[in-house]
């Protein structure tokens, strides 16, 4: 027994033996070995950054590299802020100048942890933008869209919505092959904090016009924009339910998340929101909470294509869809549909622009309400700068709305 036990013992030792051999005599291209920067895979350097402002009210940027002409778009938008988002992008482009535009996540990061006031919409909105044309990059050196990098694609087209704001503009659109439509609270002057019986009849009266000129068959969204009160918010909700909206957007304000939890239960609508909520870390509280069962992240404003993958994928995990927000230009909707074309749980994709006059082969609207997904590398879209030579440079502001009644302000 004792022998046994000692040749046991023996054959343990020596297998440790050697296995510590084995960890030591690892070749050098193992975990274990020394660590190297990166993989060595050729040189690509970025060489500029350029930005433009372009009416009606957003920011296209170009990232620039030394690699046979091949550059990257991105929209780093923040509406109403272009100016501050160039600033902010000339403050990062010190630090991009020379680098791999390859290596798209360790920049993220870098550009978010490196700023000790991080987050918040103008670091978010820069850093997206920045995030679109390197993703662009990468997919253009290797001659792949976006979608392969992140995956492949989970469907062949994205459906899209459009806007009617009435009855004759929901006809247009039905016409044009939409069958999914978002509209707004429809009011004579912004709303007070508390509502009267004729504001409410008002905005239910055009949801129920849009819905006869649209059909049963129609997906109708309505879009708050956290400017109705919470309690206002249930009123309207309640009057609203008989005509199945195929959501609510930003029933309050985005922030006000434990209110917005409140609402949620309140109705049997699904409640949506997210295009002013940035980064993973912004809508872990909207999933864990269940303040929505749709959330909107906007990719111009969220963390571009990297953070936008995450948030799907938290959302995943909540059995919550996206229906990415994006009021923007058409290098967004590339950006949109390239996510859209890599994700599961994708719902329907906000647009205002197929890039007609922007980008030398826009997007088309089929024949059932979709856009097929981009076939060419990267975003898979081309500018046309002679088209764009009449849209540079704008000055747009954001709205001002003041009470009626005495002049102070609202929420627009």
């Amino acid at each position: 027994m004792k022998k046994n036990s000692v040749s046991r013992r023996s054959a343990i030792q020596s297998v440790l033996g050697v296995a510590g051999m084995s960890a030591i005599a690892l070749p050098k291209n193992s975990y274990a070995a020394t660590p190297t920067p990166f993989r060595d895979y050729g040189q690509v350097k970025i060489t500029k950054l350029e930005t433009f402002l372009v009416k009606p009210r957003w920011i296209f940027l170009k990232i620039h590299t030394d690699a046979g002409g091949i550059y990257g778009l991105g929209e780093p938008l923040l509406e109403g802020r272009a100016l501050t988002i160039q600033t902010a992008i000339k403050e990062v482009e010190p630090y991009l100048i020379g680098k791999d535009p390859r290596q798209v996540v360790h920049h993220w990061q870098a550009i978010y942890r490196h700023a000790f006031y991080r987050g918040g919409p103008i670091l978010t909105s820069a850093l997206s933008g920045i995030d679109h044309a390197l993703w662009d990059i990468k997919g253009k050196l290797l001659g792949v869209p976006v979608y392969e990098l992140l995956g492949g694609p989970t469907r062949d087209r994205v459906r899209i919505y459009g806007r009617a704001a009435n009855a004759e503009d929901m006809k247009k659109r039905k016409a044009e092959g939409y069958n999914v439509i978002k509209t707004g609270v429809a009011k004579i002057n912004p709303a007070n904090i508390v509502e009267n019986p004729k504001f409410i009849k008002y905005a239910a009266d055009n949801f129920a016009s849009l819905r006869e000129a649209g059909g049963l068959d129609m997906d109708i969204a309505i879009d708050f924009h956290g400017s109705i009160a919470p309690q206002t918010a249930k009123v309207l909700i309640k009057e609203l339910e008989q005509y199945q909206p195929m959501f609510v957007e930003e029933p309050c304000q985005a922030q006000n998340v434990d209110t917005m939890v409140d609402i949620a239960r309140g109705t049997h609508i699904p409640i949506a929101t997210g295009e002013r909520i940035f980064t993973k870390w912004g809508f872990r509280e909207i999933l864990e909470k269940g303040a929505a069962s749709i959330i909107q992240p906007d990719l111009c404003h969220a963390g571009g294509i990297t953070e936008g993958r995450v948030i799907a994928g938290m959302a995943e995990a909540y059995y919550v869809p996206i229906a990415p927000h994006n009021p923007m230009g058409p290098i967004s909707l590339a950006v949109g549909l390239n996510l859209a074309a890599s994700v599961p749980n994708f719902l329907v994709q906000e647009q205002v622009s197929l890039g007609e006059g922007y980008l030398k082969n826009p997007f088309k609207l089929q024949k059932d309400g979709t856009v097929l997904i981009p076939k060419g590398p990267g975003l898979g879209v081309e500018l046309d700068e002679d088209l764009m030579k009449d849209k540079i440079g704008h000055d747009w502001k954001n709205p001002e709305t003041y009470n009626a009644l005495d002049g102070s302000v609202t929420d627009w």
